[in-house]
């Protein structure tokens, strides 16, 4: 469930009954040591600490014995609730009403700037008159989650209805926070999929529920705002500082979509389908904080006062548009109409074993797109294995005269080496197949002019974007690799744009393509060579993964020996 390389905030011992006895803090002392590395997003399969984890094992031991079989209680009785069908009197619903000559199509505004996409978010939580439904893998507890958690407050002391949709990986020890919005009226927050250990470090909750792993294993990983039922903002981009260039150490390179129009409704039905299902759980069922609402409430306001007063979204300089906000109030957003549909994942998902059900998934609609394409396939995405499906898909395709070309995270930018292991092991055969193959680097990436401010930040690549036979344009949360093919719950937005392409291609040439490794053959066919196009443009050619130690290579080699493909 690759998400982010952030180190984590410091957690808050539980202030409630259930909190671990001084011991078991001990014995768990070192899990949260090895959890405040990069990897805070993974699961412990995922981990490239397998030394530290042997090292732990004993005392872990110990506290899964202790822990038991722990159980979720019972999920409480809740009403069905669901999206707002007459907004035709909101501000939003007048402003982005359709034009005449564009009916029955949806609109669509690409949001590559962090700035602006997050103002964008908070715009439309400002101007929301009825409703507004949220839905996110992870909202941080930094500056950005709790900005974007404010404003949803703020709207809900306007009476507009709140629906705050979280995954629950991230979620606990963030239970104070949470439940504080919860706690104002207008807003509710549910949890989906919560494990049965909801307190202490990200690892130990993890492996003291084990006993659970097939279910916790699968998560929710869609990423939605939608104000008013009017207008949706969806992508790649979570809630955290580093999804939206304000992180001072690591910012990813990601790309949002708003959208207007029929494809909203659809949207809608979406979260609906997520917010009303059996993995949903009131916030109230899964947490021991417990204090009278005004005590909560008092809580948030103190945890979020911090957050920072201003948007900060400017221009979008790569679009050459005006900020999000002013579009907005001056109803000339610079919209493309098109014709859309929404692929989403079922919320059973996390619930189905095996491959029976993989026909309906979102991963599953878009290699049948990939398949039937008839010129071109171009494929954008931070967590790449292609399996050996998806490499005979690529070769059957140039193999009728088509092109295929990938972009992804190089070994030096990926958060999650593993996957890059496995990757690499298909690489030769892409090649030889006339993959086009880019990996971004790091340190390229920084003179980046298109998607992504880094200045001295680290760079890497978290978009999930494909363009198919110049046409068809997919745009959302999942990446083309097992996990999001069998595990992650996804979202994805398909859009006949021939426009879109337009503007998308050149957008993404300009800050992948040109910042990053063209891979190609040695002269021997043997094996991948990486070529550097420097600044005064000469080429420098690395016969060896660029940006990564031998010792790295070697140890990523060994490890990849106790984890199955699978599982990434």
């Amino acid at each position: 469930m690759p998400e982010s390389n952030r180190t984590p905030p410091n957690r808050r011992p539980p202030a409630h009954p259930g909190r671990p006895d001084r011991s078991h803090a001990q014995r768990t002392a070192a899990v949260q040591l090895a959890l405040q590395r990069r990897h805070r997003h993974l699961v412990p399969r995922h981990l490239d600490l397998p030394v530290r984890l042997f090292r732990l094992a004993a005392a872990l031991l110990g506290a899964v014995l202790l822990a038991g079989c722990t159980v979720l209680p019972p999920r409480p009785p809740t009403s069905a609730t669901y999206a707002h069908a007459d907004v035709r009197d909101t501000q939003l619903a007048r402003a982005l009403a359709t034009p005449a000559d564009q009916h029955g199509l949806s609109g669509f505004l690409l949001l590559p700037e962090g700035g602006n996409a997050f103002g964008a978010r908070v715009a439309l939580a400002r101007r929301a008159h009825k409703s507004i439904d949220a839905q996110y893998f992870l909202v941080n507890n930094d500056g950005t989650g709790r900005q974007l958690l404010r404003e949803l407050r703020d709207a809900a002391l306007r009476g507009v209805r709140v629906r705050l949709l979280v995954d629950d990986l991230f979620a606990g020890g963030e239970d104070e926070l949470l439940a504080g919005l919860a706690a104002y009226p207008n807003a509710e927050v549910r949890i989906f999929n919560p494990l049965p250990v909801r307190t202490g470090p990200l690892v130990a909750r993890i492996l003291l529920s084990l006993h659970q792993f097939d279910r916790i294993n699968r998560r929710m990983h869609n990423k939605l705002f939608i104000a008013d039922n009017s207008m949706a903002v969806l992508g790649g981009r979570n809630v955290a500082d580093e999804y939206f260039d304000r992180s001072a150490t690591a910012n990813f390179i990601d790309l949002d979509v708003a959208a207007t129009g029929p494809v909203v409704r659809e949207l809608s039905a979406v979260f609906d389908r997520y917010w009303n299902s059996e993995y949903a759980y009131p916030i109230s069922a899964v947490t021991a904080v417990a204090a009278p609402s005004a005590d909560a409430r008092a809580r948030f306001d103190r945890l979020v006062r911090d957050a920072a007063p201003q948007v900060g979204a400017g221009a979008s300089e790569a679009l050459g548009q005006a900020p999000f906000a002013r579009q907005l109030d001056s109803g000339t957003l610079d919209l493309m109409y098109a014709s859309a549909r929404v692929v989403a994942d079922s919320p059973d998902k996390v619930a189905k074993t095996g491959a029976a059900h993989l026909g309906d998934t979102v991963t599953e609609q878009i290699l049948v797109l990939f398949d039937a394409a008839h010129d071109s396939v171009d494929i954008v995405t931070p967590y790449f294995i292609p399996g050996t499906r998806g490499l005979a898909m690529m070769k059957n395709g140039i193999g009728r005269g088509g092109r295929v070309s990938l972009v992804t995270n190089s070994l030096g930018a990926t958060d999650v080496p593993l996957v890059y292991e496995y990757y690499s092991r298909y690489r030769l055969a892409m090649l030889r197949a006339g993959v086009e193959i880019h990996e971004v680097s790091p340190s390229l990436a920084r003179r980046a002019a298109g998607v992504g401010r880094f200045g001295s930040s680290y760079a890497r690549l978290h978009a999930k974007v494909g363009v198919i036979d110049r046409r068809l344009v997919f745009i959302g949360s999942m990446n083309l690799d097992p996990r999001s093919a069998f595990s992650n719950t996804e979202l994805v937005l398909v859009i006949d744009s021939p426009q879109m392409v337009q503007v998308i291609t050149p957008l993404l040439r300009k800050t992948l393509v040109s910042n990053s490794y063209r891979l190609r053959l040695s002269p021997d066919g043997e094996r991948a060579q990486w070529l550097e196009t420097q600044a005064d443009g000469r080429i420098v050619v690395h016969d060896a993964t660029p940006e990564a130690s031998g010792w790295q290579r070697l140890r990523l080699s060994l490890l990849s020996r106790f984890v199955d493909e699978g599982l990434l």
